[in-house]
């Protein structure tokens, strides 16, 4: 059920719901109890598909898709299987979006193609033991080494595909410059001698989704894997509003998931003689749940509408991850509400979808992070946390 008036990526939508629906949902469950993320083999036929590549350039091996087409695909994908809509996320909208906007010439032609057929895949790495929301306290370095390149010493945390992936985009201090000034980007492949990796989190949610921290002891990273040097710490950002879009997806898919689930519910269920409903409390539990989602999907569509030489409106992407993220929390615990005993049963994957709200709510800037960024984008004013 969806109240958008014009759905332009309608067969995209319909290909993609057919596909996840076949060969992504039967798994999904195992995916979740055993906590391991799809197969190579998994990822390879999604890239065959052409799901991996849609929003990059024809000449890498995309499509060249609008970034819209790829939320489409990311929704459908995780109404019903978010790992495997994570692989779909992770290329079209994660760091490889940052190499494809950021990035030099060598670096899109290295890096891209096999992230677009499946064969590799790249994680970001931000956030660390002492810097979460505040990603500006950063302490990892990347220390220039003569003409060799960098030497790059810390420790990343919450780092999702973390040990998995094949490379990861980190952001790192490449100067002595205080605060933002001094924090670029580079990529550092798996392989590289001093890379290591904690051990997997147990998370709530996210599972079929790895989570570990990445080490890094005096790895000597080639100068040719700088993306973004220090003192571009603002454009690092802004390609990251590809990703919040992309996380603000992922919320609306699960918020749109448990409401189409309760939907059906309500008019199998029956309890003293008639469909629950019949019943007026049910009647505006699930009218919240349908408010909730559609308003949360106007603007995450607004949001993609607001795209522009590749970047989407701080300010729009904002205001759609704050909504997304908590519509979902609150539309699938109204859901569970709904279904009684049979919600609070992973029988009905109620569960896995609320302990997958939370996450994506964590995920890319918590709610608390994203109103603050709301008030200075529409204020055209940087507000300092730590006075």
């Amino acid at each position: 059920m969806t109240v958008s008036v014009v759905d332009e990526h309608a067969e995209t939508r319909k290909l993609a719901a057919q596909v996840a629906e076949e060969v992504y949902a039967p798994m999904a469950e195992e995916l979740d109890v055993t906590r391991t993320p799809i197969s190579l083999a998994e990822r390879k036929r999604l890239g065959d598909l052409g799901f991996l590549g849609i929003a990059h350039p024809e000449r890498f091996g995309g499509a060249g898709a609008p970034l819209s087409q790829a939320l489409a695909v990311i929704e459908e994908f995780a109404k019903v299987c978010r790992p495997a809509a994570f692989q779909i996320f992770e290329s079209n909208t994660g760091p490889a979006q940052v190499i494809n906007h950021l990035g030099t010439e060598e670096q899109r032609e290295r890096l891209l193609p096999n992230i677009i057929t499946g064969d590799r895949t790249m994680a970001v790495a931000i956030s660390e033991p002492d810097a979460g929301s505040a990603a500006t306290d950063a302490r990892t370095t990347a220390r220039p080494v003569g003409d060799d390149g960098y030497v790059l010493n810390g420790a990343k945390r919450w780092i999702s595909n973390g040990g998995e992936a094949d490379h990861y985009l980190v952001y790192a201090r490449l100067s002595d410059a205080p605060g933002a000034k001094g924090i670029g980007a580079l990529v550092v492949d798996k392989a590289m001698s001093g890379v290591s990796f904690g051990a997997p989190e147990r998370l709530m949610g996210f599972r079929g989704i790895p989570s570990a921290d990445v080490i890094f002891d005096d790895v000597l990273v080639p100068k040719e894997n700088v993306v973004v040097p220090a003192g571009k710490f603002s454009s690092l950002f802004g390609a990251f509003s590809i990703e919040r879009m992309g996380n603000a997806t992922m919320s609306l898919a699960i918020g749109q998931a448990a409401l189409d689930k309760t939907l059906a519910y309500i008019q199998e269920r029956e309890q003293f003689g008639k469909q629950l409903v019949e019943f007026q409390s049910i009647q505006m539990m699930v009218a919240d749940m349908v408010l909730q989602v559609e308003a949360a999907r106007l603007l995450v569509e607004r949001a993609a509408g607001s795209v522009k030489d590749g970047i989407p409106d701080p300010l729009q992407v904002s205001l759609a991850k704050c909504t997304a993220n908590e519509m979902a929390k609150k539309v699938t615990d109204l859901a569970i509400q709904v279904h009684g005993g049979n919600g609070y049963t992973e029988e009905y994957g109620l569960e896995r979808l609320h302990r997958d709200s939370h996450g994506w709510a964590i995920a890319g800037g918590t709610p608390s992070m994203q109103r603050i960024r709301i008030v200075s984008e529409v204020l055209g004013r940087r507000f300092d946390q730590r006075r």
